[in-house]
């Protein structure tokens, strides 16, 4: 409680001072509603974000999922040969700041106009993918240089070396990795349906779309709280994860 406990007293103060300075500047409400207008949309409108929240949440989840198995696996291959490592790492660098507009449409069109999920799903793995190959293989590197020459000193193979040292080594930065690419797969989600111009998703990005085409600024402003509480949870619960794993490591 105690942890939470600032933070919270923070935004109640944030949001008593913009409900008093709309209320008193008298600012359109299509302009910045008040947080009691935010309030009423979110309750009005709270089946409809659920279920937006939920499918921006699974399209996230999938993506988390590909850009774990696919960065934790390059990571784990590419670790076994230096020639390897630094024919690939360029090519991860170049995924990584290629902004995710700019291959969307080319995502969308190998996805199928029918299958927009398939294409945000793929573009949020790829902005999810880089922390996690890039935490794998800082860990995988990082192993005490002294259990390496002890490793080496009774003859260990690859496998071996791999299984018994890099990877135990590498565990920690693997969960910081994930949890930084949690967030990120949820940015990568919204951005990527915004992108996609399709509603066929219905996610959060679909309802802020909507709403904001319609001047609904309390309803877009609640789409966000619903996008804030969902990026916070997630960080939470991938947290929580790497806490209890690293505990029952020590």
């Amino acid at each position: 409680m105690m942890r939470v406990l600032p933070g919270l007293l923070l935004t109640a103060l944030l949001l008593a001072i913009w409900e008093v300075a709309c209320r008193a500047l008298s600012v359109p409400v299509y302009f910045l509603p008040p947080p009691s207008a935010v309030a009423i949309a979110l309750v009005e409108n709270a089946p409809v974000l659920a279920g937006s929240a939920l499918q921006t949440f699974w399209m996230a989840f999938q993506a988390l999922m590909v850009a774990t198995v696919l960065g934790g696996g390059l990571a784990i291959a590419v670790s076994l040969s230096r020639p390897v490592e630094q024919a690939v790492a360029p090519l991860a660098i170049a995924l990584q700041v290629t902004p995710v507009v700019a291959i969307a449409p080319l995502v969308l069109i190998w996805a199928g106009l029918d299958h927009a999920d398939r294409a945000v799903i793929a573009l949020a793995a790829a902005v999810a993918f880089f922390p996690i190959f890039s935490g794998v293989l800082t860990g995988l590197k990082s192993a005490d240089p002294d259990l390496e020459r002890l490793f080496d000193l009774h003859g260990a193979s690859r496998l071996q070396r791999l299984t018994r040292l890099r990877l135990p080594s590498a565990l920690p930065f693997a969960l910081e990795g994930v949890r930084v690419a949690a967030g990120l797969s949820v940015v990568g989600a919204v951005v990527a349906e915004f992108v996609s111009g399709s509603g066929a998703t219905q996610g959060l990005a679909w309802r802020l779309l909507e709403a904001g085409n319609r001047l609904r600024t309390a309803e877009l402003l609640a789409a966000l709280v619903c996008l804030a509480a969902l990026g916070l949870m997630l960080n939470a619960a991938t947290t929580a994860i790497q806490r209890r794993v690293l505990a029952s490591r020590a």
